[in-house]
């Protein structure tokens, strides 16, 4: 966890501007917050979203986190919708999007060679080939241009280099945030409150309970003239030679998932989802500057490797790393109900589930803090347990994390109650409209209970 400090110095107390008065302010422009400040514009609230990049997207495009996945419950049935499909849709209009039709999501070896270096399959199956499913393989920069186009259509009032510094509060109370920026500290001042950092920076600064958990970090990149068609090739054609220079490329990397490489929607350039390290503090500078320095080691060594050993990649140049480290877990939320793994495993029901990912159902409970009012969470930080969050903490779902709370702030806003009072049934309701699946209706395979909490 992040080191602990020794020596202090005093502040000077400093008069701090208001820049911008709002319904609603939302801490983080990645997807759960995008999908959030749009959501709630769209119900009538007047938002401000704060990011401290340059670009919205969060893990998705500055973290280049290349393929959408967790949206497809047990067989055929697509789960995550609503503004993650407007995203898919808009990306594909501008050919930075990639997924299999309906008719190709089945479990054969010909549909597996078409589409598994896509990221398309269903890797919870045991046993090759793995079933074709609905994913997307997209284009960071795609994802960047939707992000623009969608919130400035929805109207809201985007503020970038932006770094949250703190929660103002009055009591219990989350009145809004100060912000870091060139010009020096700003505050936004709210009604309501979304965050979704990521990392629990807001709700932390208010004074929620938390947990600190660590996983596995990457520095994501990308090579470009790759001849994919050539590698594929060599991979069906000689599969015990492949396999054998494949383990080599894995350890050379030094951690990756079973396929270190994956197309995109540009010719010639692949997404190298790793390396993963282990041991880094996500939330501790020196943790993170280490991670980028041995990142960056290693993803030379491989592409070194693969330039000389795998057909397919002779001309292989490094188009670069991500711009954001890939941060899977830190401080997690301890909220109105904590997800377990076993609710995720078993696939448990919620009679207040907002959302949900690929086969687990996310309560709305576990999206509000104790003790904390007009805060609502939403994105990988949620009211969940370590192991919990590491079966469901996808792009996706966090996404419909978004949407559900951006319905939540307009629901509490127009009923001028708190957020622990919204009636979940409207929630779900608001989802419904908007062409979102809340998860209000549980799929055969859920484990539904008569008494829950």
């Amino acid at each position: 966890m992040a080191e602990q400090i020794k020596d202090f110095v005093l502040s000077r107390s400093e008069q701090v501007p208001v820049v911008a008065k709002t319904d609603v302010v939302v801490v983080g422009g990645g997807p759960a917050g995008l999908c959030a400040a749009i959501s709630a514009a769209r119900n009538g609230c007047s938002v401000t979203l704060i990011e401290r990049y340059h670009h919205l997207g969060g893990m998705a495009s500055g973290g280049m986190v290349l393929v959408l996945d967790d949206m497809v419950n047990q067989g055929d049935e697509i789960v995550t919708t609503g503004i993650v499909s407007e995203f898919v849709d808009r990306m594909a209009q501008q050919d930075g999007a990639v997924y299999p039709p309906p008719e190709d999501c089945v479990k054969s070896w010909e549909m597996w060679q078409k589409w598994s270096r896509w990221g398309c399959i269903n890797f919870h199956e045991t046993g090759m080939p793995q079933s074709i499913l609905h994913a997307v393989a997209f284009d960071p920069d795609a994802w960047k241009r939707v992000s623009l186009d969608l919130v400035r259509e929805a109207g809201v009032n985007l503020r970038l280099h932006s770094w949250f510094s703190e929660a103002i509060m009055d009591g219990p109370l989350v009145k809004g945030v100060i912000c870091q920026t060139k010009l020096g500290r700003q505050a936004i001042m709210a009604d309501m409150v979304i965050d979704a950092t990521g990392d629990l920076d807001l709700a932390s600064s208010a004074g929620a309970s938390f947990i600190n958990g660590q996983y596995i970090v990457t520095t994501v990149f990308r090579l470009m003239d790759v001849d994919t068609d050539k590698a594929e090739a060599f991979q069906y054609a000689e599969p015990e030679a492949y396999k054998k220079l494949d383990r080599e490329a894995r350890r050379v990397i030094g951690g990756s998932w079973g396929m270190w490489w994956l197309k995109t929607p540009l010719p010639g350039v692949v997404w190298c989802n790793c390396p993963h390290m282990t041991g880094y503090d996500g939330l501790s500078p020196e943790g993170m500057v280490a991670a980028e320095y041995e990142g960056r080691e290693r993803m030379m060594n491989m592409l070194a490797f693969a330039r000389e050993n795998l057909p397919g990649f002779e001309n292989a140049k490094m188009l670069g790393a991500a711009e954001q480290l890939g941060i899977r877990q830190t401080r997690l939320l301890q909220g109105e109900y904590v997800v377990t793994k076993d609710d995720v495993k078993s696939r448990r029901h919620f009679s207040d589930s907002v959302c949900r990912g690929r086969d687990y159902y996310t309560p709305y409970r576990a999206l509000l803090p104790k003790s904390i009012d007009n805060l609502i969470v939403a994105g990988r930080h949620y009211s969940v347990d370590s192991a919990g969050q590491k079966m469901s903490r996808e792009i996706p779902p966090c996404m419909a994390q978004g949407e559900a709370a951006g319905i939540a702030v307009s629901l509490a806003l127009n009923a001028g109650s708190a957020l622990r009072d919204v009636d979940a049934t409207l929630i779900q309701k608001g989802m419904r409209h908007q062409g979102a699946d809340p998860g209000d209706v549980p799929s055969s395979n859920a484990l539904v209970e008569e008494m829950e909490g």
